[in-house]
């Protein structure tokens, strides 16, 4: 089984990586196309390049997970949560397409709306999720790979991270979108195939729904109060990350026009709805046959107990097609971050060599990912300090979008603030104290009041917003 897992691996990886060397060679790359490629994307494009690099190998454990812990509530809120963050992108996106048409990243966008100290906070702060998110990611991946085929992580980390690096520090975000075109029709019909296939075995949705009313009824109690709990601290906590993930902002530019973004934020959003609740009933599948005793991976373990090996097999190809969807997403996001950055201070640098420079930043967090990944570590605590972060920052960010008279040092205390505050509720690594929901929501409303009160008082200057149209210019320009 060894053998063939690794193989399968092998395989999988080495068809993505042809292809977008394929279709990156002998192709010029601009500095713009490599970290913008703006407004170079149809509709289709566009929603194929955010359902593919938006459904990670996160789903195959995240939204099972959450059945098995909060039950139906919990999912939908889980649901709910990645649709919404979407749906926020299409009007945020519009604002910022408007505001700001020739941008580049969210980190910009606030350096010339509130200065460097505000901008300093939200670049760790995107930063910090995104290298998180890969590194989940990677190592997701190579635990199922593991639990599936015995090949050790290290090996699983080294060739998805190889291959995924080869075309991506090559072609940029032009060989992202392009891969993510064809990994978007690739996804769908194998998580159609895993589901339906593992819902014939089963013999169906009654016995299954049979077997937890009979041993967890709780699973299926829409008003569950651990349920209903759960969902709403998942929904500020991905909505807010989400609205910190630089890959989604590049994409708000990528579309060709701003009717074509908003049409394609939305109908990935609701897209994405529905594939996140019938993935999330493998948490009940696992339940119903006894390969829930570990959350975080009872896809898998189902998979491995209740299923045919084709199956199995079918969903390997789709963790690592998803997994590779995803890690050239957040590898070019964070490399424009700096590299935009880098070009600002340091305009004297002409665009060939910073190309070159941006082609060795996608390097560095890949090799770090996967290291990381090789040693198996829980990135649950992090994700949650990196989500409660997010969601202290996300309202003094965008208000200042709208509110002309909120300034940089107010929006710097409000989220300081709200960091404090939701630290003082959070859990300890062992979650034997603390209280997560209440940590978010107070990590959320103090800053979200305090930014509305310091908007009120008008304490500042008032902000011309044309002044981001004439200072924020295109790469080279």
């Amino acid at each position: 089984m060894e053998l063939s897992g690794l193989l399968l691996l092998v395989l999988t990886t080495a068809l993505f990586a042809f292809i977008g060397i394929l279709y990156s060679r002998n192709r010029p790359v601009s500095l713009e196309d490599f970290i913008t490629a703006r407004n170079s994307a149809g509709f289709g494009a566009t929603f194929a390049t955010l359902v593919a690099s938006g459904m990670g190998a996160w789903i195959l454990f995240a939204p099972a997970e959450a059945a098995i812990t909060g039950g139906i509530t919990a999912l939908i809120g889980y649901a709910l949560s990645s649709a919404c963050a979407l749906f926020i992108y299409a009007w945020l996106g519009q604002r910022l397409r408007k505001v700001m048409p020739a941008g580049h990243s969210i980190a910009e966008y606030v350096f010339y709306r509130f200065g460097a100290g505000m901008s300093l906070l939200a670049l760790l702060i995107t930063a910090f999720y995104m290298s998180v998110f890969l590194t989940a990611e990677l190592t997701g991946i190579a635990l199922a790979v593991q639990m599936a085929f015995g090949i050790a992580p290290g090996i699983t980390a080294a060739v998805i991270g190889v291959g995924t690096l080869a075309y991506t520090a090559v072609g940029g975000l032009r060989a992202s979108i392009f891969t993510d075109r064809i990994q978007n029709w690739l996804i769908l019909p194998l998580l159609a195939l895993v589901f339906l296939g593992s819902l014939f075995f089963l013999g169906g949705i009654q016995p299954v729904a049979g077997r937890i009313t009979q041993h967890a009824p709780q699973l299926l109690n829409l008003r569950s109060p651990a349920g209903i709990e759960y969902g709403a601290t998942l929904l500020i906590a991905i909505v807010s990350a989400e609205l910190f993930n630089q890959a989604n902002w590049q994409r708000v530019y990528v579309a060709q026009t701003t009717r074509t973004m908003r049409r394609s934020f939305l109908t990935a959003g609701f897209t994405v709805l529905p594939i996140i609740l019938a993935v999330g009933m493998f948490g009940f599948f696992a339940v119903g046959t006894g390969a829930a005793d570990t959350p975080s991976v009872a896809l898998i373990a189902f998979i491995i107990a209740a299923t045919p090996t084709w199956i199995l097999l079918v969903t390997m190809v789709l963790g690592i097609t998803l997994v590779m969807s995803s890690m050239d997403t957040m590898l070019n996001g964070l490399v424009s971050l700096f590299t935009v950055d880098l070009a600002r201070l340091r305009p004297q640098l002409e665009q060939p060599r910073l190309l070159r420079h941006a082609r060795w930043l996608t390097v560095l967090p890949a090799v770090l990912a996967m290291l990381v990944a090789t040693q198996g570590y829980s990135v649950l605590y992090l994700f949650l300090v990196a989500d409660l972060v997010c969601a202290a920052a996300v309202f003094p960010t965008y208000y200042g979008l709208f509110a002309r008279r909120f300034s940089g040092t107010a929006a710097m205390l409000a989220t300081l603030v709200g960091i404090i505050a939701g630290a003082f509720y959070f859990p300890d690594p062992s979650f034997s104290r603390g209280n997560l929901f209440q940590s978010f929501l107070i990590a959320f409303t103090v800053p979200a009041l305090l930014s509305l009160l310091l908007g009120q008082l008008r304490l500042g200057e008032r902000f011309d917003f044309q002044r981001l149209k004439e200072r924020v210019v295109a790469l080279g320009e």
